[in-house]
Order: structure tokens, then C-alpha cells, then sequence
């Protein structure tokens, strides 16, 4: 391969050394590209110095027209190389003295040589004014032919420009290529640059041109970059894909003429490489000319990991300036430098800020270094980070691990070649093989394509049909199972490869020349030789054979028959018999691995089989391809926290290796897990994904399609941990005090530290005069730990500029910017200097603390206080406030009220009697937020009472340190206090806890993102803590409960309590009067140590047990007790309660009442006496009884469910009684009784009363013909119920107006004859023995005028209804009479007034007459008589009666029969 690099190999952090700090890396690229850096030097010293490097000089600061100081170069510090790219830092000689250099044995003498030329400068300016008259002299006369010597110059350079314009033609000349562009093969996405110098006058315009057409840098930005300098003209090819491969032409064009030279650029591609894995062009302009766009890319994704099967989201947000509306840069994703597009698999995303990339489905193809490359027309930036993809779980334990990287080769008409790649993963056993599934697109039915597992990572697939697609996948097998199947193949088709071509629409490049062939096909034909053949692939497994089709043209179906034959024999023997192949590829199976074969091949149609073609050579069945040998010399290297950098030599004579798998293991652990799960055919590797402070060795295989090697030797172990780089610059360097010949610097400590502490600082000055910069001197030879030093000798009225230089353990770092210029004067001001070394610690959503140093430069008169100022960063000047009104003496101060989020500055001012001084320098800007994982100090005070302050940090390096302060200086003397760290946990602990230990601790920890925190012990909290360390050295066993006494069954006494946290070593004593108890038979001693509960179980009391019962517990030094007396009444009442407890056992062993008789009301206001019983059996009897006398069993008798029940369906005073209820077996018997007698039976009816009472309905009002009547319905009434009736709140007086009553389940209240007294409001009430329950009413108003107008209708309805006319009786429904004889009948007649009579017969009224007699006598009888019936008065009859309130009427029928019919009839 070509020694370029590929571009991520250039910019990208992941295969950048610099890597390893990201921090640093920046720091010095943005310090290098600023426009104030410079370093003065000579340039012969700085051309010394660089040893052999070419070292870039920049222009320092112009001098003036009449310095008579020569213009001085002033080179930097920076090693390039022959492309002007920065490869290194150049220490200048001065400052490889004492501890960072050795070899230079003349700096002694140096030091000597400058002494002494100060003394004889000193010596010389007290020689008196005529020394200085001579040097002026000598001054104006240097100044004098420095001037004529410029004058000189300048003319002379005149004269040339002038001589150029009077002499054009003489100078102007066609352009001319000094040195042509050269030809160029590389590989395909590699970079290509095409040089060439041209020399012409003018300067000639240059043009690059790509077969013949102009080349536009700008439209495709990215791809090409165009450069001229200095009369060398380059075209810059990025990435070059198959379509850069062309003829390239440069013109050079003035006015003198034209002058072109040409180059050709061939890219090369990899075998199997495929054109859709090319990015594609970009093509056409960019209409946004002349705008310079800058993308930043925030919000960048790290190093991720997942698992087979999982999503994966990979986002950077994009940050494109100027921003232009709908402006739509190219967004491209690539993955180890192949372009990737959307698929099933890849979905990409861009919001217009936000570039994302989803893996919808994660395989170990998905694993590798993903580019996010952002195209403008201005170029292009690009961002990177790797991924690694883990094995899913296995579904069969110890399988391996799936295959990855399927692909089809040599893809023919029934002939595909399927190739995957080995698992990094075996499962612990070797695995035994591989199976290749197929499948037919459009379907889901897998078809396994060989019987045995094949090792070779590559297989023939024969047999498919032409035309049809198919896709394929690979499992890999050893022992224990089989593994998951890998990601499918692309889709692939049987087909030819011409035909392939055709359908696919490529066109081969342009060759100057149009051919046209005219074919068809010939019919009955026998086709020729197959030519070209050949062995492509043997393995012990199978041997591939390849041909040309025979050299005919137009022949009609031509397929192929193979034949074989064993060496030293003539017997050929037909392989396919069957079918003959229509691809001219064949792979042959079950041939004897070992054994010789030549193999050759006939063409054959409709017309006929061929000749045969020409034998292959010898062929010995058997792997070709053999396993690489391991790799050697595996080197690990320390790179950040959590990764390494492994490199390792490659196998040698390794023939088509696919790429290197390395593992990685804890030292001691045995255990090995891969660092990649896809192979890298690179020689150096990060492993990422370890864990910090712990140590590794790594080992490395290769692997082939034959298989994988065995593993290189492990590695030395490297313990994981950032490495280190030198510090970055320091930065603001300020003025703190300034005398006669000595100044006081102060500056800020670097942004990036390294990794590694800052061992100290050098320190460099030098002399600006006039403008002119001197050159640079040390001010200290040994390094300074304090970020403030008094550089001394110094010129008093002369100016300075400085710089620092930080130092670590990796080295000094390069200087920072010179400082400004200052003059070195004594200060008089009164007032202090400034403060310095402003730092902030514990910073918090709302507060943070502020710590400064005290200004060198007191002023008048001491310092007496401080006052701390404050802004947000983004604030103008006019901003600043103050945070302290008064001055604060202490050089801390704790901000509180801060806005969350917010980002302030902050700034000091010293004060003295004269007055407040300078200000300091601004504090970088701080965000007021917690960051997460922020942790406090902890006070704590242990079980032997020692008090300490606590601090863990959950993001400490290797190299951290915890620093413990009080009052915000470090804590030196160990008298008071202890330090103890271990790991990320720090402890301060008080020695002899006292007042002069109060004020404010605090501990920092290095190397950390700010990581701090601070306590305050006041006089409050010492006492406190003091308390408490007293209770833990004397501690006392809480206790949950105090000693207490129960009662259990069988009328034991059990007294008990429970301590809390009581360790397995607790133990009890038991003490009853001052004697210790023990285990026995009257003492059952328990102590449950997981639950503390403590108890002493007596099987009953006795008079000698009463007295004090005392449980003394001991855990450690921890103690307690607690007691129990028991004693006079309270014992009588114990041991009494503990008899009867007994009594209820022996009773419960028999039949028992569960619940003793009782009774209860139901809603129908029935009485039901219940018991519950238990222990019963089918020989228990219970016996009922009222009174002595027993109830006999009949349907109100039942027992279920363990109750027994007597049922009272309506209670009198006769179930008034003792009622009783026995149970008897033979093992025994148990009696409840219920007394129903007076005061029992008045609370039963009280009961019964209530139900009644609150079954009433509302009180209502109705009407009646006597009157208004009150009334309410109850659910059952009992002649017992008590009743009073109310008006107007006051108990009713009956009389016969005012009546009440009972009627059924109804109780009213009658007024008669009411009247407008009658109303109010009306109430009645039933007396239940509680309290009763009344319901009221309201008979006035519109109710009592409805009542009264009802009453007074009914009223007069009554009176009509007796005053009517009736027929009351008398009368029969039929007469019958025999004819002759007399009939009479009479009727009782009432009504007032009299009625009147009228007597129909037939409807029709009749009047009396001598035969039939009809009178009304007294008002009251009516008489009907006929004196002679015959047959004639036969009819129905009615009598009529009538007046002015009603008529009513009776009717009979009469019916007369002669007696001869009669007889007659009755024969």
C-alpha cells in the first residue's frame, strides 16, 4: 500500500497520539495559531537550536524608520517540516540548564562572562559625564549610517523597479514548467497531490483540467483543493474513488502565450471491493459565493458500546457559522472510512443542527470508526469516535459467537461463493465449523446448504435456480451448540455476469472508438472447447474450477459437463451426470483429501455434446490457504482513563489475512474478554471500555479464511490510567509590586496540567527598547513552586516583558504569551496593590466560595480588608457590584444567592487606611450549577466517640490527592488533627476535640473537575458532637420497649421487652429481687438476637412471685435495664386474671361457647338468641331452656356455621326470662345464660324499640270527614312501644277532640273539627330508652289550608252519603208462589228528607190498587202485597226510592206456577 495516511488517521483523536489528551491538544493548537505568539531569538541561534529542524519564523513588531537597532527576526519555538506542517517544539538552549538538561558544560562560564561584562558596563557609567558625552557621540553616529545605509538601499531598489518598466519586453517571457506534474497509482480512498512549478512573466494564471474539463475547486469543496505559492501550483485529490482515474492537465496561460503539461492518476481498488460502498461525488455549485463558512461540531458522541440486537443512536449537534436560512451543507457518515447510506440498517437524520445516525439493529458488522463528515463549500470538517458491538447472549451456554461479515463472490447462474468472517468469540471450546443457510428473497424458509460444518471461511453454494435471488447467513458450531446466525447477506441473483452488467446500466470509460457487432445465434451446432481452465480455489473440502465459454460466437444454450480423473491414470469419470452446469464455474465435493485429480470440461446443446477441453494440472486435494502464524512483540500503552493503546508486529508471511482480534485480561483474573468483535487489519489498536487503576495484558491473533492463529505472547502488564503530555501555557501574568530593580509577577496556573502535578515554573524576561525586543534572559535557574516571583536585577526606568513556562514530570511546557510591557518603576501609590491568585472552589446550584492571596504590595499602611466583586460574565463593565458592603478581614468568602445556571466573574479589591486599591484580575467565568456526583463532608463520630470529617469522591485519577484545609489554609501540624485516605475516601479525624478546633475545615481533591467541599464547626456543633461522642463511648442498648408483662394461654405470664440492634455477642441476665433467674422448669428463658426481643415465660404466680422483675442487658460496653414490681393489688389482679386464664383452657378442651348467648334485633323486629360454639362433635348435645324449663326443638331452634339460634318472631312480656344453654359430651360441658328479666328485658325492648323507631316513615298529614289526621307506618308494631305525640314541642293532652291510635303497623294522631288553633308543628316520638327517635311535621300555611279545605269536602260527603235514600233490606232476589195465594213483602226505606216511592214492574211503574196493595208507612217500611197471584204477576219487580241526595233501588223477580202443572209435571 501506499504510504499516505487516510484522514482520519490525520485529524481524528481516536488514531491520533494526541489522543491521549484532548485537552492539551487543544490548548496548544489554539495557542500556536495565536497571532501574539512569538519567540525572540537570533536566527542563527534559533537555526542552532533546532537541530536539524526547519523552524518557521513570523514578523515581530515593526520598527521605527530611525531605530538605529537592526531589524530583529523573531522566530517561535515550532519544528516543521518540508509541507510547513508543525511536527514538533524546539527547546531553546538556555533553557536545558540544571535540572531539565544536561551537556552543556558553558553555562557556567556564561553566567561568568555576563557578570563580568555587567561590572565593566557599571564601571564605565561612573568613569563621569565625559563617558556619556562619547557614548551620545557615538550613538549619532551609529544612528547616522544606519540612515545612509537604508537611504542607500532604498535607492538602489528604486532604480531596479524603474529599469524593469523601461525594459518590459526584455523581462516578459511565455510561462515555462520548471518542474511537470507527475503520474500518480494509488489506492482506491487514499489522497493523491499533483505538483508542479511554473516559472513566466507575468505571472501566469493557472488552470487544472480532468479529461479535458476545468476542475471548480469551489463547486466541489472537499473534493478538490487548489493552492498556488510561490510559483508552485498544486491540485489536492481527496479520497480517490474508480472515477478519479483520468488524464489530469495543467495550463499556464499569460500574455505572452500558453503552456500545458499533463499527469494520469490511476486508483486501484481491493479485491471485493464493491462501487456502492464509494461515496458519491458531489456534484454542481454552491450558490452561497463568497461566504467563508467555520462548522463546530458541541454535543459530539463518545465511544459507545452495545450488544447484538440493540438500537444505537449515534448525534452531534452542528454548529454552522454564518447561519443562512435553509442552507443545507452535505451531510455524509462513514464507517471505517466507507461511506454509508440508508438502509434498513442505517438511518440517518439531519434537523437542521443535529446530525444523527440510528443502528436499528445492532451486528459485530456495525462495530468500527464512524466519521461524521460535514461538507460546505468552504471544505469540509469531520468528527469521530469508534463503536463496538458485544455478542448477544448466547442461546446455547458456551456456543460461539455468531459469524459476521457475510458476502457472495463470483456470483454465476447456478454458482454463488459465500464468505464470512471468524467470531473473535469461540465460547471456550474450538469450533468445529460453519454452516451456510440460504434463503429465496420473498420468502422465509432457510435452507441449510452443506451436511458437515466446513472450517475454510469460504463455500461454493451450487445448485440455485437461474434468475432467482437469494440471501445467505452463517453459523458457526463447536461442541457445546450451535451460535446465533450472523446478519443476513445482501441480496444476490443467479444470473450471468454479463447479463448482471447489463441490467446494472454501467458503461465502460470512453475509449475514442464506436464498435458495432451484429450476432445471432446459430442453430444445431455443436459447440467447441471450453477454454482457459483452471483450479481457483482447492480445499480439503472441495475444489473450485473456472473456464472461459468456447470461442464461438452465437451459439444457443451451451452448458457444461466436468469430468475427472485420478493422476497416473487415463480413466476420466463425469461428475455431473444428471444436469449439466450453465455457469462456467464449478465446484467439486467428496473428493479423497490427499489424492491427485485433473479435471477437465466439455461444452454441450441441443445439437450435441464437445470435445473436451484441455486437462488442468495435477491437483492435491487439500487446504491451499494455510493459518497465519501468531503475531509477536504485543506492546500496550497507557492512553486515557479507561483505554490502551495495544500495537503488535504483524504475522509473519501471512497470506490474505483478514484483520487481527485482540483480548484483553486483568492481571490475575484468567479471565479474557475481546477488545473487538470485529477484525482490524491495522497493527495497533485501542482498547476501550477498562477499568481505571486496574492492570492489563493484552494478546493478539490473526486470522485468514483458513482460521485463526494461535495467540501472540501476553503482553507486559500496563495499568490503566491517562498518560501524560507537559503542561500548557500559563496565562495572564500581572504586575504585583514593583521597586527599583525588582519586580513581582503573578500569573495564573494552566488550563490542562498534563495528567500529572505541576512540579514548578520558569520564569524568562527581556529588555523592550524603543520598541525593540531584547533578547530573552532566565530569572530563575531552579524551578518555583508559587505562581508569584520577585524577578530581581533588574533596570530601574527600563521596560520588560516576561513569560512563564509550567513543568511536570513529562517535561517543561512551551511559554506563554509575553506579557505586556512594564516599566520597571517603584510604586508610591498609598493605597495596596492588587490581589492575586483568585480561586474558586465548592461551587454549588446557588452559592460558591471565593479564596485570594493578599496583595505584595501593602501601600501606606497595612491591609485592614477586602471587598469582592461581582458580574455575569457576559455583562458590560458598568456591571460590577458589590457582594460585601463591609470589608471583610479573612482573604475567603463563601457567595451565597447566586442564580442557578447563571455564569458569573468575580474580582478583589484590598483596602488600608488610604483607601481601596487596585482591583485584581478577573476569575474565569464560572457556570452557579452542582455538578453531578457532587458530594459533602460528612462529620462522624464511631462507636469508641472519636469525631471525624468524612470526604469521598467518586471521580479521582490514579494521581488525586485529597487536601485538607482549615480556614482555607492547609493543614500541616498533625497534632490536632489525623489524616487517613484510602482510595476515594478521605478521613480528617479530631485527636483531642476542643474550641480551639472550630472554624471551617475544607478538603479539595487534585486533579479533579473542581471536586470540593467544606464544614464549619461552630461552638454549637462541637458541643453537640461532643455529646454524642460521649453517648458512644458510654453507650446505652436502645430499647424499642420497656419491660412488660402478658398474659398467655393456660394463664401463663410472660414478661418481655426488645432491645434494638443488639449484636450476636448480647447477652441478659434475669433477676427477680435481686437474685439471678436461670433456665428451668418454672423459668423459660428466650433471647431472639435478630429480632432483640428478650423474654421469661412462668407457667402461673404464686404468692412468693411477688416483687421486682429486672432484665439487664449487656452488648459490648453498651448496657441497659429495665424493670417490672409487681406488687399489692396490681399482683393480686395478675395472678387472679392468669387463674382464670387457665379455667378458659381446661374449658376449651371440651365443648365451648366461642361467644356466650346473646341476642339481636333483626330489621323485621324479630329476637334471635345466638351463641357461637366450638369444639364440638357429633355426640355434643345442646340443650335450650327458659326458666328451668327446657325447650323443646321445633322450627325456631337451629344451629349452623358453629352458631346456635333461638328465634322470637314477635317478643311480648310473656318471653320475658332466663334463658339458658347447655353443652354436653363426654368430655365434658360448658353453660351460658342470658338473663331476659326486668332490666335485661328492657334493654331487649329498647332494642326492639329502636328498630321500630327508625323503620318509621315521615310523618304525614291526611284528611278525614271528622277531621285532619296525623300518621306514620312503622315496620312492625309492639304493644310495648311507648309513643308520644307533640304539639309545639310540649306533650299532647287527648281528649275526645284530640285522639290517637293504632291501626295495623299504622300509629295517627285525629283532630276533630279542627280549627285555625290547631295549628303549628306536630311531632311524634318514640321512646327507645337511649334517647328516642321523633319525627315531626308542620300543620300550617298552605298544609293545613289543603288538609283543612279536604277535611271540610269529605265532610259534607259524609253527610249526603247518610242522608241518601236506601233501600236497607227485606226484599228476596226471587218469589216464587203458587197462584192463588197472597204474596206480601216489606223493606226498611231511610233518608232525610223522607223518599219518596216508587215500585216498577218490568220498567214500568206501578200504582196500588186492590190487588196489588203498595204502602210507605212512617217514613221507614214500604209494603208490596198482592192479595191473589196468578200467572199474570209473573215479572220482575223493582223498587225505586229518591231525594234530593241520592236514589237507589232494590229488585226481585216474582214467579207464579199452578199446582195441577206442577203435579203434572212431577209424574
Amino acid at each position: 500500500m501506499s504510504g499516505s495516511i487516510p484522514f482520519y488517521q490525520k485529524h481524528h483523536r481516536h488514531y491520533d497520539r494526541d489522543y491521549r489528551s484532548k485537552e492539551t491538544v487543544s490548548k496548544l493548537s489554539q495557542y500556536q495559531t495565536s497571532s501574539r505568539y512569538s519567540a525572540g531569538s537570533s536566527a542563527s541561534a534559533t537555526t542552532s537550536r533546532s537541530r536539524g529542524l526547519k523552524v518557521s519564523s513570523h514578523s515581530g513588531l515593526e520598527l521605527s524608520r530611525l531605530s538605529p537597532v537592526p531589524e530583529r527576526a523573531k522566530p517561535t519555538y515550532l519544528a516543521v517540516d518540508k509541507e510547513n506542517q508543525i511536527i514538533g517544539y524546539v527547546v531553546p538552549i538556555f533553557r536545558g540548564s540544571q535540572e531539565f538538561a544536561t551537556g552543556f558544560s558553558n553555562t557556567k562560564e556564561a553566567r561568568v562572562r555576563d557578570s563580568a561584562a555587567y561590572m565593566a558596563r557599571r564601571d564605565l557609567f561612573s568613569s563621569g559625564m565625559e563617558m556619556e558625552r562619547s557614548e551620545q557621540i557615538s550613538r549619532r553616529e551609529a544612528m547616522r549610517e544606519t540612515a545612509e545605509h537604508i537611504s542607500l538601499n532604498k535607492r538602489i531598489h528604486e532604480h531596479g523597479e524603474h529599469f524593469k518598466h523601461m525594459n518590459e519586453d526584455s523581462l516578459m517571457h511565455a510561462p515555462e514548467f520548471v518542474i511537470k506534474p507527475r503520474s500518480h497509482t494509488v489506492w482506491e480512498k487514499q489522497c493523491v497531490r499533483l505538483h508542479c512549478t511554473v516559472s513566466g512573466w507575468p505571472d501566469p494564471r493557472v488552470v487544472w483540467y480532468k479529461n479535458n474539463v476545468a476542475i471548480d475547486p469551489i463547486g466541489n469543496a472537499g473534493k478538490y483543493k487548489v493552492e498556488s505559492r510561490y510559483s508552485v501550483h498544486s491540485l489536492e485529490i481527496n479520497r480517490c474513488d474508480f472515477d478519479d482515474t483520468a488524464q489530469y492537465r495543467v495550463s499556464a496561460m499569460n500574455s505572452n502565450g500558453e503552456l500545458s503539461a499533463y499527469a494520469s492518476v490511476v486508483v486501484k481498488r481491493f479485491k471485493g471491493e464493491m462501487d456502492e460502498s464509494m461515496p458519491s461525488p458531489r456534484h454542481g455549485l454552491v450558490s452561497e459565493y463568497g461566504i467563508n463558512f467555520k462548522i463546530h461540531f458541541v454535543d459530539q458522541f463518545g465511544v459507545s458500546f452495545g450488544r447484538e440486537g440493540e438500537t444505537m443512536s449515534l448525534g452531534c449537534t452542528v454548529i454552522i457559522s454564518p447561519a443562512l436560512h435553509r442552507y443545507q451543507p452535505e451531510i455524509q457518515w462513514y464507517r471505517d472510512d466507507v461511506l454509508l447510506s440508508a438502509s434498513k440498517w442505517n438511518h440517518m437524520h439531519w434537523s437542521g443542527d443535529r446530525a444523527t445516525l440510528t443502528l436499528t439493529h445492532l451486528n459485530k458488522e456495525d462495530e468500527g470508526l464512524y466519521t461524521l463528515r460535514i461538507t460546505t463549500k468552504s471544505g469540509y470538517e469531520t468528527y469521530s469516535s469508534y463503536v463496538f458491538v458485544r455478542d448477544a447472549d448466547a442461546e446455547v451456554e458456551r456456543a460461539p459467537g455468531a459469524p459476521l461479515d457475510v458476502r457472495c463472490l463470483d456470483a454465476n447462474k447456478d454458482y454463488i461463493i459465500v464468505t464470512w468472517k471468524q467470531p473473535a468469540v469461540d465460547g471456550g471450546d474450538s469450533i468445529l465449523g460453519y454452516f451456510v443457510d440460504r434463503c429465496e428473497v420473498g420468502t422465509t424458509h432457510w435452507i441449510q446448504c452443506n451436511d458437515t460444518p466446513v472450517k475454510f471461511a469460504r463455500f461454493p453454494v451450487t445448485g440455485l435456480v437461474e434468475g432467482r435471488s437469494y440471501m445467505f447467513r452463517v453459523r458457526a458450531v463447536n461442541q457445546s451448540g450451535m451460535s446465533r446466525p450472523s446478519r443476513v447477506s445482501e441480496p444476490v441473483a443467479a444470473m450471468d455476469p454479463a447479463d448482471r452488467a447489463r441490467m446494472r446500466g454501467t458503461s465502460a470509460p470512453w475509449t475514442g472508438q464506436i464498435i458495432v457487432t451484429e450476432e445471432e445465434p446459430a442453430e444445431g451446432v455443436v459447440p467447441g472447447r471450453p477454454l482457459e481452465l483452471q483450479v481457483t480455489e482447492a480445499t480439503k473440502n472441495y475444489v473450485v474450477l473456472s473456464w472461459k465459454p468456447p470461442g464461438d460466437k452465437g451459439l444457443e444454450g451451451v452448458m457444461y459437463y466436468v469430468e475427472k480423473c485420478v493422476s497416473d491414470t487415463d480413466s476420466w469419470q463425469r461428475v455431473n451426470t444428471e444436469i449439466p452446469v450453465k455457469s462456467p464455474r464449478f465446484a467439486l465435493f467428496d473428493l479423497a483429501e490427499g489424492k491427485s485429480y485433473s479435471f477437465r470440461v466439455r461444452c454441450c446443446n441441443s445439437a450435441g455434446v464437445g470435445e473436451p477441453s484441455d486437462p488442468t494440472e495435477a491437483t492435491t486435494v487439500g487446504d491451499k490457504l494455510d493459518i497465519p502464524s501468531a503475531p509477536s512483540k504485543v506492546v500496550p500503552t497507557r492512553n486515557t482513563d479507561t483505554s490502551v493503546v495495544v500495537s503488535w508486529q504483524a504475522s509473519s508471511g501471512a497470506k490474505e489475512l483478514v484483520g487481527y482480534y485482540i483480548e484483553g485480561s486483568i492481571v490475575g483474573s484468567n479471565v479474557w474478554e475481546p477488545c473487538n468483535n470485529k477484525p482490524v487489519n491495522v497493527t495497533r489498536f485501542i482498547c476501550h471500555g477498562l477499568i481505571t487503576g486496574e492492570k492489563y495484558v493484552f494478546r493478539v491473533r490473526a486470522v485468514n479464511a483458513a482460521g485463526l492463529s494461535q495467540f501472540s505472547p501476553e503482553s507486559e502488564p500496563v495499568e490503566v490510567k491517562a498518560a501524560i503530555a507537559s503542561p500548557t501555557p500559563p496565562f495572564g501574568i500581572t504586575v504585583l509590586e514593583c521597586v527599583c530593580d525588582s519586580m513581582v509577577l503573578a500569573w495564573k496556573q494552566p488550563s490542562c496540567i498534563g495528567g500529572a502535578d505541576i512540579t514548578g515554573y520558569f520564569v524568562d524576561y527581556r529588555e523592550v527598547i524603543d520598541g525593540v525586543l531584547g533578547k530573552w534572559h532566565e530569572a530563575n535557574i531552579k524551578s518555583i513552586c508559587e505562581r508569584a516571583y520577585r524577578v530581581s536585577d533588574l533596570k530601574e526606568k527600563r521596560k520588560y516583558q516576561f513569560q512563564v513556562r509550567a513543568a511536570n514530570m513529562a517535561g517543561v511546557g512551551i511559554p506563554s504569551l509575553p506579557s505586556d510591557t512594564f516599566l520597571c518603576e517603584e510604586w508610591t501609590i498609598a493605597v495596596p496593590g492588587p490581589p492575586h491568585d483568585l480561586q474558586i472552589r465548592e461551587v454549588r446550584n446557588d452559592s460558591l466560595v471565593l479564596l485570594w492571596k493578599p496583595p505584595v504590595y501593602q501601600g501606606r499602611d497595612p491591609v485592614n480588608g477586602f471587598y469582592i466583586d461581582i458580574k455575569e460574565a457576559d455583562a458590560p463593565e458598568e456591571a460590577w457590584r458589590g457582594v460585601n458592603t463591609k470589608a471583610t478581614e479573612k482573604a475567603y468568602i463563601k457567595i451565597k444567592n447566586l442564580k442557578e445556571g447563571e455564569t458569573f466573574v468575580f474580582r478583589v479589591r484590598a483596602q488600608n487606611k488610604a483607601g481601596v486599591g487596585q482591583t485584581s484580575d478577573v476569575t474565569e467565568p464560572v457556570v452557579a450549577l452542582t455538578k453531578p456526583g457532587t458530594t459533602e463532608i460528612v462529620v462522624d463520630v464511631n462507636d469508641d466517640g472519636v469525631i471525624s470529617l468524612n470526604f469521598e469522591c467518586c471521580d479521582i485519577t490514579p494521581d488525586s490527592k485529597f487536601v485538607w484545609s482549615k480556614n482555607y489554609e492547609e493543614i500541616s501540624d498533625s497534632s490536632r488533627l489525623t489524616l487517613d485516605t484510602k482510595g476515594n475516601k478521605s478521613k480528617a479525624v479530631f485527636n483531642t476535640p476542643g474550641e480551639e478546633d472550630i472554624g471551617i475545615y475544607s478538603c479539595i481533591v487534585t486533579h479533579t473537575d473542581g471536586a470540593s467541599s467544606s464544614y464549619t464547626l461552630s461552638e454549637e456543633e462541637l458541643k453537640r458532637l461532643l455529646e454524642v461522642s460521649h453517648d458512644h463511648k458510654f453507650p446505652i442498648i436502645p430499647l424499642k420497649s420497656e419491660l412488660a408483662v402478658e398474659l398467655l394461654e393456660k394463664g401463663k405470664v410472660r414478661f418481655w421487652l426488645q432491645a434494638d440492634n443488639m449484636s450476636a455477642n448480647g447477652k441478659v441476665d434475669y433477676i427477680f429481687n435481686d437474685n439471678i433467674l436461670s433456665q428451668g422448669e418454672k423459668y423459660k428463658l428466650n433471647f431472639d438476637k435478630n429480632t432483640g426481643i428478650i423474654e421469661m415465660i412462668m407457667d402461673c404466680l404464686t404468692p412468693a412471685d411477688e416483687g421486682t422483675f429486672t432484665f439487664k442487658l449487656q452488648d459490648g460496653k453498651a448496657t441497659n435495664q429495665s424493670s417490672l414490681v409487681l406488687i399489692g393489688d396490681v399482683f393480686k389482679e395478675l395472678q387472679k386474671e392468669s387463674e382464670f386464664q387457665m379455667k378458659e383452657w381446661v374449658r376449651k378442651q371440651g365443648p365451648h361457647f366461642i361467644e356466650y348467648l346473646g341476642y339481636e334485633v333483626t330489621p323485621e323486629c324479630c329476637v334471635v338468641l345466638k351463641c357461637k360454639v366450638g369444639n364440638m362433635k357429633k355426640e355434643t348435645s345442646a340443650l335450650w331452656s327458659k326458666d328451668g324449663h327446657e325447650i323443646k326443638a321445633d322450627e325456631n331452634l337451629g344451629f349452623t356455621e358453629g352458631v346456635l339460634k333461638l328465634e322470637i318472631a314477635q317478643i311480648s312480656k310473656k318471653d320475658s326470662g332466663v334463658y339458658q344453654v347447655v353443652l354436653k359430651d363426654d368430655r365434658g360441658k360448658d353453660t351460658s345464660t342470658l338473663n331476659l328479666t326486668d332490666h335485661g328485658f328492657k334493654d331487649l325492648m329498647n332494642e326492639v324499640f329502636s328498630f321500630i323507631a327508625n323503620s318509621s316513615t315521615p310523618l304525614k298529614i291526611t284528611s278525614t270527614e271528622k277531621g285532619i289526621r296525623l300518621y306514620t307506618f312503622v315496620s312492625y308494631y309492639n304493644d310495648l312501644l311507648q309513643v308520644t305525640w307533640h304539639y309545639k314541642d310540649s306533650a299532647i293532652s287527648f281528649s275526645d277532640r284530640i285522639k290517637s291510635g293504632v291501626v295495623g303497623e299504622q300509629l295517627w294522631l285525629q283532630i276533630t273539627e279542627p280549627t285555625e288553633k290547631d295549628t303549628g308543628k306536630y311531632a311524634i316520638e318514640f321512646n327507645d330508652g337511649k334517647g328516642g327517635l321523633r319525627r315531626t311535621v308542620e300543620l300550617s300555611g298552605q298544609a293545613f289550608d289543603d288538609a283543612f279545605a279536604e277535611f271540610q269536602r269529605l265532610k259534607a260527603a259524609a253527610i249526603a252519603e247518610r242522608s241518601r235514600a236506601r233501600v236497607a233490606g227485606g226484599l228476596p232476589d226471587v218469589v216464587t208462589i203458587q197462584e192463588g195465594k197472597a204474596l206480601n213483602l216489606t223493606c226498611n226505606i231511610s233518608g232525610d228528607p223522607v223518599p219518596k216511592v216508587t215500585w216498577l214492574k218490568n220498567e214500568r211503574e206501578i200504582t196500588s190498587d186492590d190487588h196489588c196493595i203498595l204502602k210507605f208507612e212512617s217514613g221507614k217500611f214500604a209494603s208490596f202485597t198482592i192479595t191473589g197471584v196468578n200467572t199474570s204477576d209473573s215479572g220482575k219487580y223493582s223498587i225505586l226510592v229518591k231525594n234530593k241526595y241520592g236514589t237507589e233501588s232494590a229488585e226481585f223477580t216474582v214467579s207464579v206456577f199452578i199446582p195441577e202443572e206442577a203435579g203434572g209435571k212431577k209424574k
